[in-house]
């Protein structure tokens, strides 16, 4: 009886040492792959860290190149746009509208707003085509016809130099994140459609992002 006793006793101390040494292996290897992961997020911050000063530097030195050409372009609208006048038919109601003659006033234009109850006999009159039409029409003392939120930038390129055969430039619809269509940070791609003499229209310029509108 004291041999099998002896040998239940030795067994239970065999597993209870396994049992142990599982329980103290166990929480070291997690405190390993705990410890290691700090170790591998510091070795992958350390390249990151890295181009971060660079990126800071290149930051730091790109708007003097930059500010410089952006202010020369709004000097250049408003040098150009200061000498024109122009009427800006549109609706009463229309806020958008508002919004845009403030814009273009604010790039030198000399606007006048006039309200109007039916829009499409100017639009009519001063020959914009239906699918080029937005909610208001500005039309220069010169008689250039300049249709919805068109970028000052583009009526001063155009106006600087107008082509031949050309009576102006449509935005047509109105795109969200255009000039007098700010909303939030929101911004609809869209193009500045040039309108001819003959009735045909082109693409004058491609608005991929709120930046090309200044």
């Amino acid at each position: 009886m004291r041999r099998y006793t002896n040998r239940f006793i030795n067994a239970h101390h065999q597993i209870s040492g396994r049992v142990l040494s599982a329980i103290v292996v166990l929480p070291l290897s997690l405190t390993i792959a705990a410890c290691s992961q700090p170790n591998a997020t510091a070795a992958d911050s350390t390249p990151a860290t890295e181009p971060s000063i660079t990126t800071q530097t290149a930051q730091t030195e790109q708007p003097k190149a930059e500010i410089m050409p952006v202010s020369a372009h709004l000097d250049t609208q408003s040098t150009i746009l200061r000498s024109v006048s122009a009427t800006v038919y549109k609706d009463a109601n229309c806020g958008c509208c508002k919004e845009w003659v403030g814009y273009a006033e604010g790039h030198g234009l000399n606007a006048t707003a006039q309200n109007v109850e039916d829009l499409s006999l100017f639009k009519e009159r001063y020959s914009v085509p239906q699918q080029m039409r937005s909610c208001h029409t500005a039309v220069t003392t010169d008689g250039y016809v300049f249709e919805g939120h068109v970028p000052a930038k583009h009526m001063a390129q155009f106006l600087k130099n107008p082509p031949s055969d050309a009576i102006g430039l449509a935005v047509p619809g109105m795109p969200v994140g255009s000039p007098g269509m700010e909303y939030q940070d929101k911004f609809m791609p869209y193009k500045v459609m040039q309108l001819n003499k003959d009735g045909t229209t082109e693409v004058y310029a491609t608005i991929e992002s709120p930046q090309q509108q200044i």
